[in-house]
């Protein structure tokens, strides 16, 4: 390894919402940003501590840029939810894909920023972020597709 090599962290967030009937009403893509939380939780782990592994995902409509700082949503739209999977993948696993369903009822609203925790409440929040406007409706599904990426530069 070179001196000179610097490990990063980042995240990608798919969003895809879908109408009562299955059609798709949105599909987009966003950048986002590992708090300064998430990135002690992952320091954590490695040395094995007890903190749960990341375990819920959610919703929120608040519109402020995320910083390093953050530790919640700004404004959570209902409870967290569940993921429905966490998969290691990539060609040496250095990723990691969180995905999470938002059924009808869940988080409806202007939903303008996402979040994922390690706890149904409190706990780690590993990263945030904050994107366009996405209107749920209360019949839609919203499925995000959550991928952290460590890499070597």
């Amino acid at each position: 390894m070179n001196a000179n090599d610097k490990t990063t962290v980042k995240g990608s967030l798919g969003i895809t919402l879908t109408d009562a009937h299955g059609k798709v009403k949105t599909n987009v893509t966003h950048e986002n940003l590992v708090v300064d939380t998430g990135l002690a939780y992952l320091i954590s782990r490695a040395v094995g501590t007890s903190k749960s592994v990341m375990s819920h995902m959610a919703l929120g409509s608040g519109t402020t840029d995320p910083a390093a700082g953050d530790t919640a949503l700004e404004a959570q739209l209902g409870g967290r939810v569940s993921l429905d999977s966490t998969t290691i993948s990539g060609s040496n696993d250095e990723q990691v894909v969180y995905v999470a369903t938002f059924g009808p009822g869940d988080a409806t609203g202007a939903v303008t920023e996402a979040g994922i925790f390690n706890a149904s409440s409190g706990g780690d929040m590993l990263c945030r972020t904050e994107f366009p406007v996405v209107n749920k409706q209360s019949d839609d599904t919203m499925v995000i597709t959550w991928t952290i990426t460590l890499s070597a530069q």
